[in-house]
């Protein structure tokens, strides 16, 4: 990952880099289930779900892959497409971070962007992004971060993120 990020094209990075249904997730905030997780409402199930911890709870509400559709699929277009997704994964997580920043009154909430092949044939890369906060009596999302072999994955905080860091 710190050579899809020291290779990406990130400069201007804005949520106009968010497409539209992940905008809309920014805009409608955060709050909090019955079993404190911390969730993003616009992702908030109707109903309330049968968790193991609240980590699950966190990840699983919070967690998409980001909008690849309008990618080129071609072998050629690799590059192009890393750098795209890098940049509406990180815009999303940044938007989202300032929101739970500003809602929540700290900078708890993580983001996890990872990038890795997928598809039919495993040959497509793919982005997914899910955010949950660290807990002292629960294992880390992932743990061994730097030891992740089949993708790319970067851990974020508010801190890391355009905007984000306190005046």
């Amino acid at each position: 990952m710190r050579k899809l990020l020291a290779d990406a094209d990130l400069a201007g990075l804005s949520s106009s880099d968010i497409p539209p249904m992940f905008q809309e997730v920014v805009e409608r905030g955060w709050s909090v289930t019955g079993g404190g997780a911390r969730v993003l409402t616009g992702l908030r199930p109707d109903t309330a779900g049968s968790w193991f911890d609240r980590l699950a709870e966190e990840t699983t509400i919070n967690g998409r892959g980001m909008t690849d559709h309008d990618l080129s699929t071609e072998p050629a277009a690799t590059d192009v497409r890393a750098n795209v997704l890098l940049r509406r994964c990180l815009a999303y997580a940044a938007g989202c971070l300032r929101a739970a920043r500003d809602h929540f009154g700290d900078d708890e909430v993580r983001a996890y962007v990872s990038l890795s092949l997928g598809g039919l044939d495993d040959d497509l890369l793919t982005a997914r992004v899910t955010f949950c906060t660290p807990l002292p009596d629960t294992a880390p999302y992932i743990a061994d971060l730097e030891r992740v072999q089949d993708a790319a994955v970067a851990e974020l905080s508010v801190r890391d993120v355009p905007g984000g860091g306190t005046a």
